[in-house]
Order: C-alpha cells, then structure tokens, then sequence
C-alpha cells in the first residue's frame, strides 16, 4: 500500500451540486492557457456535457493541450463513439478507459480535472445534467442530484497533475519499460510541507500498489474517530472490516451517522438494508435520503478528517475500480462539509429498528437473498477479497 503524504496550504473549496461545480469548471477551462486533463466516468453530451464540451474546444482552439479521460461503460459504447468524433473534430484529444474490458473488469469511476497544473477539481460528479438521473434510463429527477466536488489550488494539485498525466500515458499502450518508468515516477509524488492550514492529500485506488488504500484510510479514521462520524454515499455495500469499523466505532460512544442514498436500484437497496440490522443495534444512525437521486461519497470525522471522492462503500469501487478521494485535515472545511451533510439528513427519513423489525417476512428474506447474490458475485470477481 502506498503511504497517504500530506501537503500543507492548500486552499480547498467545497462544490455542492452541479449549480456550484460546473459554472466554476467552465470558468476555469475557459482560464486554461497551456494543458488541461478531464476524467469522467460518465459524458453525456445533454445541456450541461454541451457547455462542458463547448469550454473544452474553445481552450483547444486557443492553443491548450486538452486531453480528455472517458469510461467506456459508464458513458457507453454508442455515447463514446459520438463524443470522440465531436472532441476530436474540436481539437481535443480523447481516450476511453478499457474499451469492451480489454483491460479485465476494472472501470476508471475517477472524476478529475487538472488545468494549467494550478487548480484541480475532485469528487463525485459527472459530466451530466443534475436533474436528470444517470442510470442510463434519463428520468427527471425531482431535485437537483445530491453530489459534491472540491476545487484545490497549492501543493497537491502537483500529485494530482502526475497521476492523471500517467493515466492518459498508460492509455496510450506503453512498452514494459515505459510503464515501469511511469510506475517509479508515481511512487516519487506526494510529498509532506510543514504544518499548516488545509493539510490535504490525495488517495486513490488503483490495481497496482493502491489496491487497499482508500479502505485502509477510512478504517484508519474510524478507528481514531472519539466524538461524531457522519458518512454519506449512494451505494452502501462495503465488507465486513469496514462494517465493523462503523460498529465498533459507534460501540465505544462515538456518534456515527450514516447517510445512504436509495432508490435507484432495487437490489442494491435490498442489499443495503441487509446490514440494517447490526448497525442499528451498535449505534449507529441511518438515515435514508430520498428527496432525489444522492450521489455524493463523502465523510467528516470529529470535525477534524474529511473527504470528498468518487468512490462509493461497495465492492467495485473499493476493490475492483479506479478511484480517487481527497483527505483534508482543516477544521474550517470540515465544518462546511458537516453542515453540508446535517441539511441532507435533515431532508432524510431515519431508520429505526422497531421498523425494521416490523418489516414481512418476505421482505426480510429479499434483502438476505440479495445480500447473498451480490457478495457472491463480488466474491468471484475480486476473487475472495470482497469479505475484507
């Protein structure tokens, strides 16, 4: 596992909701004088991938490098085809992440944008619509979809700007040698500056030496956790150590409230609620968020710990996907972030074990029988790994 290195004076602002992070994505393509890098998962070229799409060839056409990171399965085969002829007709330069899984079953779920190597932005949104759902059905969502991102500038936009510089490289189909040279260089970023406000720094999770280490950073903070926990994320189907870190923390008096998303996917809530029980009986708060679509994977820990990322607490982004998270150490970031959360859970419906208790058999035994499929099927890609 690669160490978590922190840097110091790094100015990080928290986006909420697409309102607040497109129009200050555009702003900054639009500021681009030399190089930008954009990863997404998703592109879908609706209102909002337009604007993005348009900012993206206007800092070609003035001279930018602009490279360009899309998943192949999380924007789609026909979406991808499409959008590369419009990048490259624009002068943009694109890739597409493991086309038709040539590089096995990993995804890149990382949303990053790296302009000029001075500021990045880092989260959970994607490039599309905020009221329009992104499960591939394009329903209209009653609310703006829950989701946040940060805006960085200081030190650690270096080690961001080395990462997605590898990445679009690696896309490239290097030689061994070449690979194994890109592999040093990105053991050599991240470095730790002297104490000072808005220490932050950047985790991800790859195949390689990244394996475990957005797992192994939240278990670290729950385990150093002694007043209040509150976590947030859409997809709520982590393994057992995580589980137990929630649990135990809440067992020796910490505050854990857990905020998780549903209704978007049956099975996935069905699997969810499956560990309903155990938490609840440990302590720990649940609450369900269901005003719209919640897609933002973020936690804040004694008012101390935060981080905003693209990666969810189930099997494929903690075990299987590219993901990237930033941790902050700043109180002052870390209260914005913890009203951010408490004005959602406020909107939520809490979950109480005299409901659940009270829930039909038959109910009970869908969410057992899901539980089962998804660790199952989690079991045999991650080849027995998913129970960590």
């Amino acid at each position: 596992m690669r160490p978590v290195t922190f840097t110091a004076h790094n100015h990080v602002t928290l986006l909420h909701c697409g309102a607040e992070f497109f129009p200050a994505l555009i702003a900054a393509i639009d500021e681009a004088r030399f190089e930008l890098y954009l990863e997404t998962y998703i592109f879908a070229l609706d209102l909002t991938g337009e604007a993005v799409k348009d900012a993206l060839v206007r800092a070609a056409e003035r001279g930018v490098m602009v490279n360009v990171v899309t998943d192949w399965l999380g924007t789609g085969h026909r979406q991808s085809v499409l959008l590369n002829e419009v990048l490259n007709a624009g002068r943009v330069n694109h890739r597409v992440f493991n086309s038709w899984f040539r590089r096995g079953l990993a995804r890149s779920h990382r949303k990053i944008c790296v302009v000029d190597r001075q500021v990045a932005f880092l989260g959970g949104l994607n490039i599309n619509h905020d009221y329009i759902s992104d499960d591939g059905f394009n329903e209209p969502l009653p609310a703006p979809r829950w989701d946040l991102a940060v805006r960085i500038r200081g030190p650690l936009v270096s080690s961001i700007y080395h990462d997605v510089q590898a990445q679009w490289l690696m896309l490239k189909g290097l030689s061994l040698r070449h690979r194994w040279e890109l592999f040093r260089e990105r053991r050599k970023t991240g470095h730790t500056l002297g104490e000072g406000p808005a220490m932050a720094a950047y985790v991800v999770r790859d195949n390689l030496r990244n394996r475990r280490t957005i797992q192994k950073t939240y278990l670290k903070a729950l385990g150093n956790a002694r007043r209040t926990a509150m976590l947030a994320n859409p997809y709520f189907a982590p393994g057992r150590k995580l589980r137990d870190g929630l649990a135990a923390a809440a067992a020796r008096g910490v505050k854990v409230t857990l905020l998780i998303g549903v209704g978007q996917f049956r099975i996935q809530d069905a699997v969810a609620h499956s560990f309903y029980p155990k938490l609840l009986k440990s302590g720990v708060r649940i609450v369900e968020y269901r005003k719209t679509q919640l897609h933002g994977k973020v936690a804040v820990i004694d008012d101390e710990w935060s981080t905003v990322g693209s990666s969810n607490w189930d099997g494929l982004s903690l075990l299987i996907n590219h993901e990237a998270n930033v941790v902050v150490k700043d109180a002052a970031f870390a209260r914005t972030l913890r009203k951010t959360i408490e004005a959602a859970v406020a909107e939520g419906v809490v979950v109480r074990m005299e409901d659940y208790v009270n829930i039909p058999w038959y109910e009970r035994a869908w969410y057992g029988a899901a539980s089962m499929l998804y660790k199952g099927i989690l079991r045999i890609i991650t080849l027995g790994r998913y129970t960590e």
